[in-house]
């Protein structure tokens, strides 16, 4: 068995990172040199959402908007929850040392969120067709 330093493990890392930044430079410079350079006034205008920037930019927003964004980093915790939670899924009783503990933990995880969502679907969270501004 031949010994190699463990510096060595990270090659396939580096190999990929190097890979990954020579497409994107690759990509981004081909645009420039085959790509289109004509500038004109839209072009150098300022751009949000396809409408012109009038008005403060200091609006008020409902409070369904920041629900649904709090919602939204909810469901983004629960998937970083459940991905490893199902990639060591099979051997889950040889760590546990039951056979189900970790398949009752994740209902019991997921029947949280569940009352969470159910929650807010009651409260009307959800529903944006009679929009009154503030819950």
């Amino acid at each position: 068995m031949q010994s190699y330093p463990y510096i060595w493990n990270y090659l396939p890392l580096v190999l990929q990172v190097l890979v990954a930044l020579g497409l994107a430079c690759g990509m981004v410079g081909a645009s420039f040199f085959i790509g289109k350079h004509k500038n004109s006034r839209t072009k150098g205008g300022a751009y949000e959402c396809g409408m012109d920037p009038v008005g403060d930019a200091r609006g008020r927003f409902s409070v369904r908007f920041y629900m649904v964004a709090m919602l939204f980093i909810l469901f983004d915790v629960e998937a970083v929850f459940m991905l490893p939670w199902a990639v060591i899924f099979r051997r889950l009783p040889a760590i546990t040392g039951s056979k189900f503990f970790g398949f009752n933990e994740m209902i019991v995880y997921l029947g949280f969120v569940a009352v969470g969502l159910f929650y807010v679907w009651k409260k009307g969270i959800l529903d944006w067709s009679n929009d009154k501004g503030d819950l």
